[in-house]
């Protein structure tokens, strides 16, 4: 997780209503922005402006549109892909003709896949122009897990480029300068976080909501609006409007005052160590720092060498208590994890945290090959290890860990809790001793109080606060026409209220699946209706999906469903007729159904059960009253739905 000196805070928490949309078409207009943007680029050179545009930047939009926002962005940031809904709902609001989007690369260092898929979109763009580049960003948005060289080639095919010609360019760097040409612009302009926009040249910062871009926006089109009045050319208000906000603009940041910070949490918390948790350190130690990790978080490996300068100053005063939490979207988290736990349940403590240091130094390459020279050195068989990582040996321990983590709180990594009190992110060694010295005195006066030091930690612990119960809602039983799957009599019923053209909506998707095969009929999944009103197609796709409700049963329904999402990048009228077809349902009554909007009044009931419950964004689920927001990991749902199996038995 990202300290709070840190540009971009956090690294997960990515599961709220943000959802993002198609980029390529002009919804509004129904007309291909390629050529559009592009001949209008062409036409324009603004180089001159203090944040430059020319026609080597994707756009889209009128090139002498009024107001220009420009896009800072990074493909394997969380919150860029949050707000992308927003700048959908720019567009669909203010159209082509008054506002122009333009992108700007700008990786951020720790983002390990973010300047090679940078590289790739600009390989794109300069190879299939602002269509294809745009179908691109789009692909790796959508697919922000598994950011690979092997699937930016894949994506650029399916954007239109040619496959061969694609591989040449990227692999050579043809056009890596660009993305370095972009960083540098961004740097000069101020940027220093993603996402980072520049409107006219006045900043915002972050994944801010509708009203702060219309906000500024508005102001924009009004001075637009009186300079082209005056006189001046529609093609010259950008680089006029940019100069004029550059020498309006406040103080530099270390001029200016600082934002308010969220108050520091503190609370001593009761967070529970196992007696399977690998530990360093002496058992009597007066401080026990419990860290929430995972080896493929380069945060974690950030605050590492922050953790040997602790134990080096402390000593015996200071254990280090670890516990797993392999995030979902870092593809090698778990098998290294399972690794470093296997190697733990043969050798122990001293073996786990000699494994432990190597992955970490070696976490670039988290492979097989690399997984086999730690073993070794660890003394441990690699059949052994092998067999735990074939097995998913260890997985029931890790989501042990994570749920904890969910209870505390400590989602994101790494998390810590210094004899309870919370401590997140790779802070610097210098908070890590400002809250080692409080707690220590505190453990000391104990003893002098007569607690033996082996006892301290449980002493404490035992005023320590328990997490809070999960949030609820009250949320209407769903009717008849609601489409489920697993135990129609189950006693734990999950509503899930999701939206088929939202990325999160499809991402939690997996971790349904993991339900279903985890409780079977135990649990009860109910689909409700939650087409957000700035995914243009989504209404009609949730009506098209309850007409193969009504047509072949829960089976059709999720049938169509799968579909639906498998072509999320596509689901247009007539791509909802092509899945009707190849699901062989009557194509008279779907038309007809769809033509009439026969379903629409069971979506806006669902939207209704929402909206009374204060649920807003998707996916949301609730699980026997309990809520659960966002895209969450398996462990969040699970935690909950083993507390509505205790309360129904």
């Amino acid at each position: 997780m990202i300290n709070k000196g840190t540009a971009v805070v956090g690294f997960i928490m990515c599961f709220l209503a943000g959802m993002f949309l198609m980029w390529g078409i002009d919804r509004k207009n129904g007309v291909s922005i390629s050529a559009e943007g592009s001949e209008a680029a062409a036409m324009v050179d603004q180089s001159d402006s203090p944040v430059p545009v020319t026609s080597k930047d994707p756009s889209w939009g009128k090139a002498d549109a009024p107001v220009t926002v420009v896009v800072f962005s990074d493909f394997q940031c969380p919150f860029c892909t949050r707000v992308n809904p927003t700048m959908e709902q720019v567009k669909k609001e203010y159209g082509p003709d008054k506002v122009r989007v333009v992108w700007k690369n700008n990786p951020l260092p720790f983002h390990q896949q973010a300047k090679p898929a940078a590289e790739a979109a600009a390989t794109v763009f300069a190879l299939g122009g602002n269509d294809a580049f745009w179908k691109f960003h789009d692909l790796v948005f959508q697919n922000q897990s598994t950011l690979t060289d092997d699937n930016y080639q894949k994506w650029a095919v399916q954007s239109g480029v040619d496959g061969a010609k694609f591989k040449e360019a990227y692999s050579g760097k043809k056009y890596a300068s660009k993305v370095d040409q972009d960083l540098a612009e961004g740097s000069k302009a101020g940027v220093n976080g993603t996402p980072g926009f520049r409107v006219n040249g006045v900043e915002i910062s972050g994944a801010q909501p509708f009203a702060k871009f219309k906000e500024v926006i508005d102001a924009q089109l009004a001075e637009a609006q009186k300079l082209i009045a005056a006189g001046t050319k529609p093609s010259q208000v950008y680089t006029t409007l940019t100069k004029k906000n550059a020498q309006a603009a406040p103080p530099p940041p270390a001029a200016a005052e600082k934002p308010a910070q969220p108050a520091e949490d503190t609370t001593i918390w009761a967070v529970p160590v196992m007696k399977d948790d690998p530990i360093k350190g002496k058992p009597d130690a007066l401080v026990t720092i419990v860290e929430f990790s995972e080896f493929e978080c380069p945060f974690c490996a950030r605050v590492g060498d922050t953790l040997k300068k602790v134990v080096e100053t402390y000593g015996d005063d200071v254990r280090i208590v670890w516990k797993d939490n392999p995030l979902p979207f870092h593809q090698n988290a778990k098998p290294a994890a399972t690794v470093a736990r296997e190697v733990y349940k043969q050798k122990g403590d001293a073996a786990f945290f000699k494994v432990h240091d190597f992955l970490f130094a070696n976490q670039r390459e988290l492979n097989e090959a690399t997984y086999q020279k730690a073993v070794a050195e660890a003394g441990v068989p690699w059949p052994m290890v092998k067999a735990a990582l074939d097995s998913g040996k260890h997985n029931s321990k890790f989501e042990e860990s994570q749920e904890i983590g969910q209870d505390y709180n400590a989602g994101g990594t790494p998390h810590f809790f210094i004899n309870g009190y919370r401590l997140a992110g790779a802070q610097p060694f210098e908070k890590f001793k400002e809250v080692i010295d409080a707690r220590l005195a505190v453990a000391k006066a104990l003893v002098a109080k007569g607690t033996p030091r082996a006892q301290v930690f449980a002493e404490l612990m035992k005023e320590g606060k328990q997490p809070p119960p999960p949030e609820k809602k009250e949320v209407a039983a769903p009717d008849a026409d609601s489409a489920f799957k697993g135990g129609a009599n189950a006693k734990v019923v999950i509503q899930v209220f999701s939206d088929f053209q939202c990325p999160f909506c499809k991402r939690v998707n997996p971790t349904i699946a993991e339900i279903e095969k985890t409780y079977g009929s135990k649990v009860k999944v109910v689909w409700r209706h939650m087409p957000l009103p700035f995914h243009e197609d989504a209404p009609l796709a949730s009506q098209a999906a309850q007409e193969a409700f009504a047509q072949k049963g829960n089976e059709g329904f999720w049938k169509f469903h799968d579909a639906l999402f498998a072509g999320q990048s596509d689901i247009k009228r007539p791509a909802l007729e092509k899945i009707a077809t190849d699901l062989g349902l009557d194509m008279a009554k779907f038309k007809q159904a769809l033509d009439t909007n026969k379903h629409k009044a069971k979506v806006d009931k669902d939207m209704k059960v929402a909206q009374d419950a204060g649920i807003q964004g998707t996916p949301a689920s609730v699980i026997n009253g309990y809520f659960v927001s966002g895209a969450q990991p398996f462990a969040a749902f699970n935690k909950v739905i083993k507390r509505a199996l205790g309360e129904a038995r």
